[in-house]
């Protein structure tokens, strides 16, 4: 009755291929091992300092976004993981069955797990976080759009949950290993969202301590961890006592305290910081690409002017992105031409599409009628210049990324584009999508493996989740690419699931509404510690094997 199985050691063989593995990402990565010489200490406090907007709140079910998902991995795990080559790996599950139909899973949960508040994990906990996730008064995104062909959960025994799907997904599995998706007691869920939200309750190494909004939450070490994470290279509890979690916005001055030894880590340092830990000293760096999508700019094809093909295709034409990356970036990034990361085994990439040709761009504007010039030189048609709006996150871009913007801004502006760059906090940011305000942005999304395709391109991301949120920014409707990602997302042959992911990606490619710019990029910086690891989800780090070094 059953098709497929997966039913994995917890550790054993496992674990012993991983940690080599792991091992050699943080050793190719690293610019220098300088402290590899110097003694490693149990206990002790690591200073960590991001950059990343501060979330408003700490529960990943609510919203769903990237600094959610970096703090609450040390707190919070999920029921499955995932490893470099992207295998499916055991965490809070030990195993799964799925039917020949597709439309049920069996998941084998592990035992004796507690959460830190003394609630039991098992199957009825299972149930009340896919329940939390799709209730639309918890204003999940992320997480509701990843269980959105979950039916119901049902509860076999403790150690026996079954999901029941309304048609197959085979990217269930790569949904669940996300952070967005992490277990939570139900005891702390049935607080309500406020609690929850200032203190979430999980199973992971670390416990959220305090919050001190606009400065830094406290984590403190559960003593009682009994997880086996999929990664870990050893069996226990955490050797760092506590991680304070402090956000410093300003890149130079997070830079700064890590020199100092204020922090011992570091996220979002500038591209010549990065460059300069590569080539040698005391700060080291841990790069680990998000899986998914690209950084790329998204044209709202719903709307003038960029719902005529012929204006989308100029304005990629004119962009001319390739000096800027390489410039503003100190090749720590290369550039894309695929709406997959390089690390999607999946991904398709079409150079030619892309190449400039500010020529070829005159052409396709005097083609859709922006024949006419205005006295600052901006194109016009029917008496309306041709402007595109472009609300720009804050708190979500380096200065480098940025400038880039600019750069674009200004070659545009040559063939007739007026480019309106408006910087706004991450809220004002949310409004101005949510409004549709725009014709340009630039939105990270991370979803690991090819199914981020459906969540970002199919007609129904166009519709907001309860969060208001909605995914499809380029307002791609096409009937015949929605088959396709349908099809794509029932199919479990590798091979069928990657033609037809292939094909969207042509579809998306050929039809201009995106412009590639790199892979998001998750560069970590530390100095005066080892063992900081990231995990194969979606790089988020994780402090579990870390120690203080002297």
């Amino acid at each position: 009755m059953l098709a497929a199985r997966r039913a994995l050691s917890r550790r054993g063989a496992a674990l012993a291929a991983l940690v080599p593995a792991a091992a050699l990402v943080l050793a190719s990565c690293s610019s220098d091992d300088s402290s590899s010489s110097a003694e490693q200490q149990d206990g002790g406090t690591l200073v960590y300092a991001t950059g990343d907007a501060e979330p408003t709140c700490l529960d990943p079910h609510v919203g769903g976004n990237y600094p959610q998902a970096m703090l609450t991995t040390q707190v919070l795990e999920p029921l499955v993981g995932r490893d470099a080559e992207g295998e499916i790996l055991p965490w809070l599950a030990t195993g799964w069955e799925i039917s020949e139909d597709g439309l049920t899973w069996d998941f084998t949960l592990a035992e004796g797990i507690t959460f830190t508040d003394g609630t039991p994990f098992d199957a009825e906990a299972v149930k009340v976080n896919v329940e939390h996730l799709q209730d639309p008064a918890t204003q999940s995104s992320t997480g509701y759009l990843a269980l959105a062909k979950v039916s119901e959960v049902e509860v076999v025994d403790a150690t026996h949950a079954r999901f029941h799907l309304t048609e197959p997904d085979s990217a269930l599995a790569e949904s669940l290993s996300q952070p967005w998706l992490a277990i939570e007691s139900p005891t702390g869920i049935a607080r309500g969202m406020d609690a929850n939200c200032a203190a979430p309750v999980g199973t992971g190494p670390f416990v959220v301590e305090s919050w001190t909004p606009q400065q830094q939450v406290d984590l403190v070490r559960n003593d009682d961890y009994a997880t086996s994470a999929p990664e870990a290279t050893h069996e226990g509890a955490a050797h760092l006592d506590r991680i304070v979690w402090r956000f410093i916005p300003d890149a130079a001055t997070r830079y700064a305290a890590l020199q100092s030894g204020e922090v011992q880590v570091i996220d979002n340092p500038q591209p010549d910081a990065i460059a300069t830990a590569q080539a040698g000293g005391d700060i080291s760096v841990v790069d680990a690409p998000r899986p998914g999508s690209v950084n790329r700019l998204e044209l709202n094809s719903g709307q003038a002017p960029f719902d005529d093909v012929r204006v989308r295709e100029a304005f990629v034409r004119a962009a001319d992105v390739d000096p800027g990356i390489e410039s503003l970036y100190a090749g720590t990034v290369t550039r894309s031409y695929s709406p997959l990361s390089s690390s999607e085994p999946t991904a398709v990439s079409d150079e030619s599409l892309f190449g400039t040709d500010p020529d070829a761009a005159q052409d396709l504007l005097d083609e859709a009628s922006w024949t006419e010039r205005d006295a600052e030189g901006y194109r016009t048609k029917d008496g309306q210049r041709l402007t595109v709006r472009f609300p720009v996150s804050t708190n979500q871009s380096v200065a480098a990324e940025q400038s880039l913007f600019e750069q674009v801004q200004a070659n545009a502006k040559a063939v007739g584009f007026e480019v309106v760059i408006t910087p706004l906090d991450l809220s004002g940011w949310y409004e101005a999508l949510g409004a549709n305000e725009y014709e340009i942005v630039s939105a990270p999304y991370t979803k690991v493996g090819p199914d981020v395709l459906r969540i970002l391109y199919h007609s129904s991301g166009i519709v907001p989740a309860p969060s208001g949120y909605f995914a499809n920014h380029a307002q791609v409707s096409d009937p015949a690419l929605d088959e396709i990602l349908d099809r794509a997302a029932e199919v479990t042959d590798p091979t069928e699931r990657a033609e037809l992911y292939a094909q969207a990606q042509q579809t998306v490619l050929d039809g201009f509404f995106i412009l590639p710019l790199y892979d998001q990029q998750n560069h970590y910086l530390t100095r005066g510690v080892e063992g900081v690891r990231t995990l194969h989800t979606v790089g988020t780090p994780t402090f579990l094997d870390t120690q203080l070094t002297s």
